[in-house]
């Protein structure tokens, strides 16, 4: 996981969570709300959700893009465990969170890059990469 990660509140708008992705070159930024996850955001949420949909992204805020009901893994859970979820609900990025704290962020790349060789981490990783039907 990395662990360096930034975080926005749900009321920041979306030009400043996109400002955050250039500095800090990332595509998905977790959004809390009084202390707590309550989704994340990602370029193709500012892409899709904002500027296709004529918004202005000075004056539309995170919490209006975001991708709710955000999902995580505590530091204790295996890797599998976080590749299992990131399958089960298509997801390519994944907060860990410890204590009700960001400790960092699991990406679909961390967990191909560790541990491609171990066949259940690769079925859950096609999964992840395979649309709803």
């Amino acid at each position: 996981m990395s662990k360096t990660v930034v975080a926005a509140d749900s009321g920041q708008s979306v030009c400043e969570v996109a400002r955050l992705m250039r500095e800090h070159d990332v595509g998905a930024i977790p959004v809390f709300e009084r202390d707590v996850i309550a989704g994340i955001v990602t370029d193709r949420d500012v892409v899709l959700r904002c500027v296709a949909a004529g918004k202005d992204p000075s004056e539309c805020s995170a919490g209006e893009i975001m991708s709710g009901g955000a999902v995580s893994v505590t530091p204790n859970q295996s890797v599998a465990d976080a590749a299992r979820i990131m399958a089960a609900v298509k997801i390519r990025r994944l907060p860990v969170i410890e204590d009700g704290r960001l400790a960092g962020m699991v990406s679909f790349g961390d967990i191909a890059r560790s541990r491609a060789d171990d066949a259940e981490i690769s079925e859950a990783i096609s999964e992840i990469s395979t649309p709803f039907k």
